[in-house]
């Protein structure tokens, strides 16, 4: 178990933002991990999960133990002829795993290709992009109870998983460390195109020669023509949740605005595109300071270099601010703020 003091976070946040954090720890191991909550350090300091600092702003030192959980491992628990149950440790890397099934064919986890972040912290947030949440492919997940030391098996149901939320996010926020995820994939060909991005992009490739690498390169393709990379440009990707409305509320809504971008998200609910609410506002390619609204995607606030966690939290809330004034809607932000 390594343990540093007065450590710096910069290379371990996505926004680049330059904190210290009191304690840092690199969980290398399960039982690593074990002597680390039976320990007094755990037992007298707040602590912080990490996994690669993807969904996540520091606007401050952080006076606690910051833990990195580290550990690895892909491994297949199942299989039938047309499943397979893949299980990876919390620590892997989201894009690892998913290069992965696509090198097997195991079909499920292809359009959320490109991801950052651990297997671990991906229930948390239940991603997703392209028409794909990691609920779809979820089968269960092993935790650690940091207060008991016990392990604690969760269900697709038991993590109440929800549009970029889950148990671990507020009852369990901190109670526990995802040590296992546990994914049901499809041996036989399943390609999800219902997003309108991606089926636009393939609309010319017949269908027998779609392939689940070809859905993966096409997502990458389109993700990186949006998106900007946090190794030159300091972000976390989408600041923001789309806001959702009732079929009221969009009815209203769009004799408003009827421009508006949008998408049917169930039966009684449409969500509407925060990055157009946010373009409408002015902010797209807007720079205040060192920080500001990226330029191909006004969703993604980026770090142009020095910002500070505090700069780039005022302009997410002069966001806020503008778009309920505006639209009468609140954004939620995506990122946590620490």
């Amino acid at each position: 178990m390594n343990l540093h003091e007065n450590y710096s976070l910069k290379n371990y946040n996505t926004f680049g933002v330059d904190v210290k954090a009191r304690y840092f720890i690199d969980i290398t191991s399960y039982n690593e991990l074990r002597s680390l909550l039976s320990s007094d350090l755990i037992k007298t300091n707040h602590f912080l999960l990490l996994g690669s600092g993807s969904n996540i702003l520091f606007t401050k030192d952080y006076d606690g133990i910051i833990i990195k959980y580290s550990v690895k491992g892909i491994n297949i628990i199942d299989e039938t002829q047309d499943h397979i149950i893949v299980e990876a440790a919390g620590g892997e890397i989201w894009e690892d795993l998913v290069t992965y099934a696509v090198g097997k064919e195991y079909y499920g986890i292809e359009n959320l290709s490109l991801i950052p972040g651990t297997v671990g912290a991906a229930p948390i947030q239940n991603i997703g992009a392209y028409g794909v949440e990691l609920k779809d492919a979820f089968h269960h997940l092993e935790s650690l109870e940091i207060s008991t030391g016990l392990i604690r098996t969760f269900s697709k149901t038991e993590c109440n998983f929800q549009y970029r939320n889950s148990i671990f996010k507020n009852e369990l926020k901190n109670k526990c460390i995802i040590t296992k995820v546990t994914l049901k994939l499809s041996k036989v060909k399943k390609i999800n195109l219902s997003y309108k991005s991606l089926s636009d992009e393939l609309k010319d490739v017949r269908h027998d020669d779609l392939t689940i690498k070809l859905v993966s390169d096409t997502v990458k393709k389109i993700r990186q023509s949006k998106l900007p990379d946090p190794r030159v440009m300091g972000n976390a990707g989408s600041f923001f949740k789309n806001p959702e409305l009732t079929n009221a509320q969009f009815i209203e809504f769009q004799k408003r605005f009827p421009d508006a971008a949008y998408f049917k998200q169930s039966e009684d609910s449409y969500k509407i595109a925060a990055g157009w609410l946010i373009e409408k506002c002015g902010f797209k390619g807007k720079r205040i300071g060192n920080t500001g609204a990226y330029e191909k995607q006004a969703l993604i606030i980026v770090n142009y270099g020095g910002a500070s966690g505090s700069e780039v939290k005022e302009l997410a809330e002069k966001i806020q601010n503008d778009v309920l004034n505006i639209f009468g809607i609140f954004l939620d932000f995506e990122v946590n703020i620490v």
